[in-house]
């Protein structure tokens, strides 16, 4: 397995790919339906912070980052665990932020982070699968 640094952890990717027999026939249709739903949910966050709506944020946090955790995504994971805190006003700490204000600017920067974060993973998976790739 290649190493794909601090985005995938090894052993919980490791695990999906032993899943697959001679192909990739398991893991890698649930890694791009993940890459779809990570697209769907930025798209619902960027509403909800459109509108300033601090319980979805972290309901569409706390919903990716189970997803992402699965895989074993880890820097998706911790992204949607800042929206996820913010979005209950809370610091990644678990301190309470009354301000909605800084809680949609933070939950604004961890999404554009975890966009970022998700092409990078997203290019390298489509490496990892080569030939196998539905793009």
């Amino acid at each position: 397995m290649p190493d794909f640094g601090d985005h995938v952890d090894d052993n919980t990717f490791s695990q999906i790919l032993e899943m697959d027999e001679e192909s990739h026939d398991f893991s890698m249709p649930l890694v791009y339906n993940f890459f779809e739903q990570a697209d769907e949910t930025f798209d619902k966050m960027e509403l909800a912070l459109k509108h300033k709506d601090l319980r979805e944020l972290s309901r569409l946090g706390h919903f990716l980052k189970g997803s992402s955790a699965t895989l074993g995504f880890t820097r998706i994971k911790d992204s949607c665990q800042i929206i996820q805190q913010y979005g209950n006003n809370q610091t990644v700490d678990g301190a309470p932020e009354p301000d909605d204000e800084v809680c949609l600017a933070k939950v604004s920067e961890a999404l554009q982070t975890v966009k970022d974060d998700k092409a990078i993973l997203e290019r390298t998976m489509q490496r990892f699968f080569g030939a196998d790739s539905p793009n």
